[in-house]
């Protein structure tokens, strides 16, 4: 923790950790906050915070609490690793977005908790470009339009002038980013989120190995049609998720409150620790937070 000479940490750190405990105690598992962009160094803090709660003799099981606008899958994969090199059952709870590679890290989860309000996105990767991460399909989709227009003899001078200029390396590594976002998240849908899914729901029958891939194939082919959702940014609802053509199975954060009336309320003290972290990030300037009872 950073010198604190006016207090402010140790008072936020202190209604931090009064509301992940409540998390914790609803959903009777370990939890850690990962907030910001997946950048290099968030690794580092996820690692720091799950060491630091294993040698407090955490559980197997783990609560994700996820906000982010995206990043580097790579990033994502060693996160995942790491977390799964302490815990057997990861859930990860979204109380507002976790877009485009933070959707790939919801992905790795045994189950993913939202509400009405929260959001995922495509999962288009992103590429550090310059001083910014870029959208890798935008650029690949404008690629192949040009290329598609010139097949047929209708490019302009002007759009030749902009397929000149493409790097083909770069578009390659355009390329190998959608293609290890897809295999991320095809690996981890069929090995965690649908290890459980034994048995069909309309005809009974069972479920194969081939089939947890063919269906997490499936998703990851719709999240990733940038002709679909059109946005980079545009987020994707549970409703969404949940519906005829993508039947991705989301557990409903008030449904999970409501289910034990002995409980804490998860929604609420979700919510709870949400506002309060998200206010002191934008107070100390913080651009990513990891956060732990273990961790500040």
């Amino acid at each position: 923790m950073a010198a604190d000479p006016t207090g402010l940490n140790a008072v936020v750190k202190e209604s931090l950790d009064r509301h992940l405990g409540d998390i914790e105690k609803a959903m009777d598992r370990d939890a850690v906050a990962v907030y910001g962009p997946i950048v290099s160094g968030l690794d580092l803090g996820v690692r720091d915070a799950i060491e630091a709660l294993d040698a407090r003799n955490a559980k197997k099981r783990i609560a994700v609490i996820l906000d982010t606008p995206g990043g580097s899958a790579e990033v994502v994969e060693r996160m995942v690793d790491t977390i799964r090199s302490f815990y057997d059952d990861v859930a990860f709870v979204i109380p507002d977005k976790a877009m485009s590679a933070g959707t790939i890290f919801a992905m790795s989860g045994d189950s993913i908790h939202m509400d009405y309000f929260s959001r995922l996105g495509p999962i288009d990767p992103q590429i550090w470009k310059e001083d910014r991460f870029v959208p890798a399909l935008s650029y690949l989709i404008q690629y192949e339009r040009l290329l598609e227009k010139d097949r047929r003899g209708e490019l302009t001078n002007a759009e030749f002038a902009l397929l000149s200029k493409f790097d083909l390396a770069e578009l390659h590594q355009f390329e190998q980013a959608r293609a290890l976002s897809i295999t991320l998240l095809k690996k981890w849908l069929a090995s965690y989120k649908f290890k459980n899914w034994t048995e069909t729901q309309t005809k009974r029958t069972s479920v194969t190995p081939e089939m947890r891939v063919k269906r997490a194939e499936d998703i990851a082919t719709a999240l990733s049609d940038n002709t679909r959702w059109h946005s980079h940014g545009r987020g994707i609802s549970r409703f969404t998720l949940e519906s005829d053509d993508i039947k991705l199975k989301i557990d409903d954060l008030a449904a999970f409150s409501e289910a034990d009336s002995h409980s804490t309320d998860l929604r609420t003290s979700v919510r709870k620790y949400h506002h309060c972290l998200s206010d002191y990030m934008r107070t100390v300037k913080a651009g990513i937070f990891v956060h732990s009872r273990a961790y500040f």
